[in-house]
């Protein structure tokens, strides 16, 4: 997500804001989705299905994270490096809580 706000913003210096299509600002809508549909599912799903969503999709989100910093690695902005490593720290923390989580039975 952070890369999606870097190319935005990046896009407002250069005056080329229109480029950001509907597919890009599909995407983005998606991933700021995502937290919110986890956090009504965690509601009203059942426990086990809950804990192997929560580590699917950490899974997937902290890998995006890193492939977000990877794009970084030339010249890292401070706020970059902030924001994916905190990104990604708190969703390795949902797959760690998630796999040690005891099932009920």
């Amino acid at each position: 997500m952070a890369l999606l706000v870097y190319i935005i913003l990046e896009s407002a210096e250069t005056g080329a804001v229109e480029q950001a299509g509907p597919d890009v600002l599909l995407l983005f809508a998606i991933i700021l989705l995502v937290p919110l549909i986890m956090a009504f599912l965690s509601l009203t799903l059942k426990d086990s299905v809950n804990r192997w969503a929560n580590i699917i999709l950490g899974i997937v989100f902290a890998v995006l994270e890193l492939l977000a910093l990877t794009e970084f690695a030339a010249t890292p902005p401070a706020w970059a490096i902030l924001m994916i490593l905190s990104k990604f720290v708190a969703m390795a923390l949902v797959v760690w809580y998630a796999w040690k989580s005891k099932q009920k039975a």
